[in-house]
């Protein structure tokens, strides 16, 4: 790619990732070096592009208006480029995705895994994180949420239906305490409970005749990782509603009882997420078609 077309794609970076440092990442160089691109092809042009601040960086007038002229020519260079250099067909680089920890873990099998025996010469960065982020601002290709949480100014790819939950405990447990026959019995019982992005234990939720309820159930353990739960449950430390996904080898060898199964809310789906563009990347286009292939098997 020649000088100053390489410096229209670092200038699209950052009016898409709205920083330099997060530009600098996508790019993969330094901050420094995208700065001064950014810096030398305003001395050319004669004009501002960007207004900069210690906390912010946002487009001139004049930096909107050139964006937009060159945003589509950029793309179909790059896309001229990688269909004639063959990228398109084997995409390489890295994948930067934001993701919650037990989205990760469900989904590692079925797609990451063999996204990266489909494609060896890709390296996905796989960031967990509980809390919503904003990935074009941090740097990010695409995010990986439940679909319900997804910004309304992404484009969302389902990844999954609605996922069942079990509440289960040990056998032990259950041979000390009576198993619960309704979700009230639970607030006799000790309770594994997980924590929300925002730092406090989460409810759990069940329906009955039609209507969703949320029970703020009691335990001694507040917890942030499905592996901490799983093992909480293991060592009879009480009961748990965790994805039924994440136990079914447990449920079958009967190491774990479920129960209260007619009450339980399954979860919402999964979902990647992306900024909209004209111009998707060949690795990110490459992920979103392996996701329509398992789906299309499932």
């Amino acid at each position: 790619m020649s000088r100053d077309v390489t410096d229209l794609n670092v200038v699209l970076a950052v009016a898409r990732r709205r920083g330099f440092r997060a530009a600098a990442l996508e790019l993969s160089m330094s901050t420094s070096a995208v700065s001064n691109t950014v810096a030398g092809l305003e001395s050319r042009l004669g004009i501002r592009l960007f207004h900069r601040t210690t906390r912010s960086v946002s487009l001139t007038d004049a930096g909107k208006q050139f964006v937009e002229r060159i945003g589509p020519a950029v793309a179909e260079i790059q896309q001229a480029m990688e269909e004639a250099s063959g990228r398109s067909l084997s995409p390489s680089g890295t994948l930067r995705i934001n993701c919650a920890l037990g989205a990760a873990l469900m989904i590692f099998t079925p797609i990451l895994h063999r996204y990266l025996q489909r494609y060896p010469e890709m390296t996905l960065d796989i960031v967990t994180d509980g809390r919503m982020v904003d990935v074009i601002g941090e740097g990010f290709d695409a995010g990986i949420r439940s679909s319900h949480s997804v910004p309304q100014d992404m484009i969302r790819v389902p990844i999954s239906g609605e996922i069942p939950l079990a509440v289960v405990a040990s056998a032990a447990y259950f041979d000390r305490h009576p198993p619960p026959q309704r979700p009230e019995d639970l607030m006799h019982h000790q309770c594994i409970r997980g924590r929300l992005p925002g730092g406090l234990p989460s409810g759990w939720q069940f329906h009955r005749q039609g209507e969703i309820f949320t029970l703020h159930v009691p335990g001694p353990l507040i917890l942030d990782s499905p592996q901490l739960m799983l093992s909480a449950v293991r060592h009879d430390s009480g009961i748990a509603q965790i994805p039924r996904w994440y136990i079914e080898n447990e449920l079958r060898n009967g190491e774990l009882v479920s129960v209260l199964s007619p009450w339980l809310q399954p979860m919402p789906g999964l979902s990647l997420y992306y900024a909209g563009r004209h111009h998707i990347p060949v690795a990110l286009r490459a992920l979103i078609d392996l996701i329509h292939e398992v789906n299309a098997m499932d």
